[in-house]
């Protein structure tokens, strides 16, 4: 009989933690850091995060079979947002071939998506596959012109 209660206790923490997860999958989160011009800076206007207008930048790599998912969701959204003011830009970038960017943002899984804002600062961060109708409602307000 105690095998049975650990079994189900061990069944109930790995659900809880299943569920725990898989909330914050695809989840639209803000960026807490601002910085000023650093190095983080130069790394991002080398790929081309400028500050100029908005941009979504979205790490992949080919062994990665989610980011074709998110290849289209940024598409999608950019391209619904391309006649706006500031329209937003889309770059992607392969890990493998930027580890550098990708240790200074602290990217840990693939597939992780940025927002950036027309002045170049970080306001969102999204691991997994975004929603379309979330990725547009926090891109859509970058994209009017000030």
């Amino acid at each position: 009989m105690i095998e049975i209660t650990i079994l189900a206790v061990m069944l109930l923490a790995a659900l809880a933690v299943g569920v725990i997860v898989r909330r914050r999958d695809g989840k639209v989160r803000a960026a807490t850091v601002i910085e000023t011009r650093s190095a983080k800076a130069d790394l991002l206007a080398s790929v081309g995060v400028t500050g100029s207008v908005p941009a979504v930048l979205h790490f992949s790599a080919d062994w990665c079979g989610p980011c074709a998912a998110v290849r289209r969701v940024v598409a999608d959204v950019t391209g619904q947002l391309a006649e706006s003011a500031q329209p937003p830009l889309d770059i992607e970038v392969d890990i493998d071939a930027e580890p550098v960017l990708a240790k200074e943002l602290n990217v840990l899984s693939l597939p992780t998506t940025f927002v950036f804002d027309s002045e170049g600062r970080e306001r969102f961060r999204i691991s997994g596959v975004p929603k379309v109708t979330d990725l547009r409602s926090a891109l859509e307000p970058l994209t009017i012109a000030a």
